[in-house]
């Protein structure tokens, strides 16, 4: 979802000031719509890597993900081998 929201953003010139983008929190609660401010190239760098997901701390869930960082106002997360890493990348809509 948040690449669409990205894509519409840019289209539309509605970023966040000239660098940044708000997105939906990347975490496991499929209920979870909480919002996050990130720079547009903070956020390419990390979903080109399509086991890499944006958070909002606090949202992890340690038995399928690792935290790989911590910025101000959200951690990136990487899904652990197995069926979680297989899951995110036959689902990445950024992979043909």
């Amino acid at each position: 979802m948040n690449e669409q929201v990205e894509e519409l953003s840019r289209a539309l010139g509605q970023a966040v000031g000239d660098d940044s983008l708000v997105i939906v929190c990347e975490c496991g609660d499929l209920g979870c719509a909480e919002q996050i401010t990130i720079p547009i190239d903070v956020y390419e760098d990390v979903r080109s890597d399509p086991t890499l997901f944006i958070i909002v701390p606090g949202h992890d869930i340690p038995d399928v993900e690792d935290i790989v960082t911590c910025h101000d106002g959200f951690e990136v997360v990487c899904k652990h081998k197995g069926s979680g890493e297989t899951v995110a990348r036959a689902t990445d809509p950024r992979c043909p």
